[in-house]
């Protein structure tokens, strides 16, 4: 899948998100395994609703951490995508 601004990312529909009390962080859980996610990683991910762009998400990192996020949103999900982790809504 190749990531566009217009893309609206979602969870492939086995992969959930949870925090992880024994690592004290968030993981994302699918049947194959399991990512450590860091907070970046796991806001991100928790605006991947279905209806949310990658260009939105990104807008809404921007005004929460007060840098442009753009690229890294797009190269983190592109990762994610790449797994087949996150889909194109």
């Amino acid at each position: 899948m190749d990531l566009t601004g217009a893309t609206v990312p979602v969870l492939w529909r086995l992969a959930r998100l949870d925090f992880d009390p024994v690592r004290q962080r968030h993981v994302l859980l699918y049947p194959e395994g399991t990512v450590l996610l860091n907070d970046s990683g796991a806001a991100i991910l928790q605006l991947c609703d279905g209806h949310r762009t990658v260009s939105e998400i990104a807008r809404i990192l921007q005004e929460r951490y007060g840098s442009d996020v753009t690229a890294d949103v797009v190269e983190y999900l592109s990762g994610l995508a790449e797994r087949e982790l996150v889909r194109d809504a």
